[in-house]
């Protein structure tokens, strides 16, 4: 039997090094307790969290992030860091836990960092190249997604591993320094109540500014929604686990509705999908990214805008990941002038100015 969802998997993240974090905790930034050029397209990161966030000039013409980050297998769903000097990347490279031979088949996350925001990104690294033994990354299963909660201090990420609920599972890992890319401690299960015994992926962590409420949006093949991969939404409970998850039916069509990224107000949401009315020839079948907003978080979502020319193509275009400040995204491309089977690409846009 599956004991999965008997414990709060906020909880026991860390039971050696740190008490347990209650919701109170979680919800004021707890620390280190907390759950919760062709290589530098642009510097144009910020990191006040007071600035408010607003109308927004139109995306610039996407960049390849060049060789040194991707490589000639698959590079895709990317995870950018508050600060801008770490980019997580899922990929199939061979190099990391599992072994040289791995060539484009078992996902692993792996990170880029630079020392600046005008410094181009240095080759990325294993997120268990300084473990004996693999914590984060697991041997014969994929391993992939990565997103960050609002302080740094939990990445959240999923993998079909042994012990979960079913097909692919949501997993939590944290760490006490936010700086620290290879800090991250053994990962734990959701629980069986978020999860399923179906496939849940590509989790989004949103923190609301106003209310403190904390929620979870991830793509699930669970039934009960149109079709396909569908977006759900959990919340966090006051006992530190992740409710019921909950068909967010305005952002769902009977096609695949996968990776989301979320600007950090709540109020703009971009999701990659293969719906109709895609830039690929037929206008379905190839993702595309798209995006969604809403006045205040308590409105629903409008019905998704494909984001259109220069960001989309005719090729598959997918798994967005959105900067702190709103003003950059990074994302997956199989368009033909990259470097291997996915590579990775960022575009950009200037905030306008309100004064």
């Amino acid at each position: 039997m599956n004991t999965r969802g008997r414990q709060h998997p906020i909880e026991r993240v860390n039971t050696r090094q740190g008490p347990r974090l209650t919701r109170r905790q979680l919800l004021q930034g707890a620390g280190a307790v907390a759950i919760a050029a062709v290589s530098c397209p642009t510097a144009v990161f910020g990191h006040d969290d007071d600035e408010p966030l607003g109308a927004f000039r139109p995306w610039s013409e996407p960049v390849n992030l060049g060789p040194k980050v991707n490589s000639e297998f698959l590079d895709s769903h990317p995870a950018i860091s508050k600060s801008g000097l770490s980019l997580y990347i899922t990929s199939s490279r061979p190099g990391g836990v599992n072994g040289a031979t791995n060539l484009g088949k078992i996902q692993e996350i792996w990170v880029a960092q630079r020392a600046s925001l005008n410094d181009p990104w240095g080759e990325p690294r294993n997120l268990d190249a300084f473990n004996s033994v693999p914590v984060i990354n697991s041997p014969g299963y994929n391993t992939g997604v990565p997103n960050f909660s609002a302080d740094g201090h939990l990445m959240f990420f999923n993998s079909p591993r042994p012990g979960g609920c079913g097909g692919a599972d949501l997993y939590v890992s944290r760490r006490r320094n936010k700086r620290d890319d290879f800090g991250w401690q053994a990962p734990v299960n959701l629980g069986c109540t978020i999860n399923s015994a179906a496939d849940e992926t590509a989790p989004t962590y949103f923190e609301d500014e106003e209310t403190g409420t904390i929620t979870l949006y991830f793509t699930s093949t669970r039934l009960g929604g149109p079709g396909g991969n569908d977006l759900y939404v959990s919340t966090l409970g006051d006992d530190g686990s992740f409710g019921p998850a909950v068909l967010v039916p305005e952002l769902n069509t009977s096609f695949n509705e996968t990776r989301t990224a979320i600007r950090r107000d709540g109020l703009e949401m971009f999701i990659a999908s293969n719906r109709p009315g895609g830039l690929a020839p037929s206008g379905i079948g190839a993702n595309d990214i798209w995006v969604s907003t809403r006045e205040t978080t308590t409105d629903p979502w409008s019905t998704p805008v494909n984001l259109g020319r220069p960001v989309n193509s005719e090729f598959e275009d997918g798994a967005p990941a959105l900067s702190w400040d709103g003003t950059a995204i990074y994302f997956y491309s199989r368009r033909p002038v990259g470097f291997g089977d996915r590579d990775l690409w960022a575009t950009t846009r200037v905030k306008l100015d309100q004064s």
